[in-house]
């Protein structure tokens, strides 16, 4: 999965602002757990604590009881990159903004083996549906395999 391959860009400036050596995947349980207290913390940087809180907004706000180990996070920052890519953004400028708005690296190839692979289920979905004479499941996926294309 696509979040396996996420690290955080300064994972040691909060291992030295926390005195707690943490690992720079992002989606690792260990990074979670340290993410709400950093973010308070005011001897980060202020855009360090900004992405922290992008992070925490925008991928651990969910009421699961096993948040952060309920696997939401990892879906959460998939549907983003893949919103992303509807928008029109292609992988490298998708691994750019990753960077920029969460701190966030992934490398582009990586990406786009992603967005090869969702098309692919995508595909699969479109054809059970076909069958199972679903049309507005197989417009649906149509409209998603050509925004993810394009």
């Amino acid at each position: 999965m696509i979040a396996e391959k996420a690290r955080f860009r300064s994972a040691r400036k909060i291992e030295r602002a926390i005195g707690v050596r943490i690992p720079d995947r992002v989606f690792n349980s260990a990074f979670l757990e340290v993410v709400p207290p950093a973010m308070t913390n005011r001897s980060l940087p202020q855009r360090i604590r900004e992405q922290l809180l992008n992070i925490h907004h925008d991928f651990l706000a969910c009421k699961c009881k096993d948040n952060p180990n309920c696997g939401c996070p990892e879906r959460k920052f998939a549907k983003t990159i893949l919103e992303y890519r509807e928008t029109g953004l292609d992988h490298r400028q998708i691994s750019e903004a990753l960077l920029e708005e969460y701190g966030i690296e992934v490398f582009p190839a990586d990406i786009l083996g992603f967005l090869e692979e969702t098309v692919h289920a995508l595909e699969v979905v479109r054809e059970v549906a076909r069958i199972e004479g679903k049309t507005d499941l197989v417009k649906k996926t149509d409209d998603h395999i050509r925004a993810v294309e394009r």
